[in-house]
């Protein structure tokens, strides 16, 4: 946390052996791998603040980012969102391919893979994959919840055109 890149950084109130250990405890990495590039910033209000923690690794589809809220004080950390795209590109691929073989590639024709995120534990092994038509408003999509290891879709699919 003191060598964010990031302007503004990270509040001196945040880096503490404390909150570091319970941050690290807080945040995954898609299997279980360190991310090569982080960028860390935060901001803190009286009592409570908030830590973006995002990540890459070469050869992944896009960032982790974790949004998380800190009270210092007592040295909790509550995870707020997770928006996990840090996937290797032949993983994703590979979960492209199985969400097309769950749907059914004719509910499929036409739609292009925009997205893939992975679901943190205890969701492990879930992925959201969304599809896209085209870039114009109101273009057909779907976004599928799979589960890579079952292997099966975990949410209904959204198609929508």
């Amino acid at each position: 946390m003191r060598t964010s890149r990031r302007p503004g950084g990270v509040p001196d109130r945040l880096e503490t052996d404390v909150i570091a250990a319970a941050v690290a405890d807080s945040i995954w990495t898609y299997g279980g791998e360190p991310w090569t590039m982080m960028a860390i910033g935060g901001s803190c209000g009286p009592d409570e603040c908030t830590l973006e923690t995002a990540g890459t690794r070469p050869g992944g589809l896009g960032e982790d980012l974790w949004v998380l809220e800190i009270v210092p004080s007592v040295g909790t950390v509550t995870v707020k969102s997770a928006n996990l795209s840090a996937i290797p590109i032949e993983t994703v691929d590979a979960l492209d391919e199985l969400a097309r073989a769950l749907v059914g590639q004719e509910r499929m024709d036409g739609l292009a893979l925009t997205s893939a995120r992975w679901l943190p534990p205890p969701m492990g092994g879930q992925f959201v994959m969304s599809y896209r038509s085209g870039g114009e408003e109101g273009s057909c999509g779907a976004d599928i919840t799979i589960d890579a290891r079952a292997p099966a879709i975990v949410s209904d699919l959204s198609l929508a055109c």
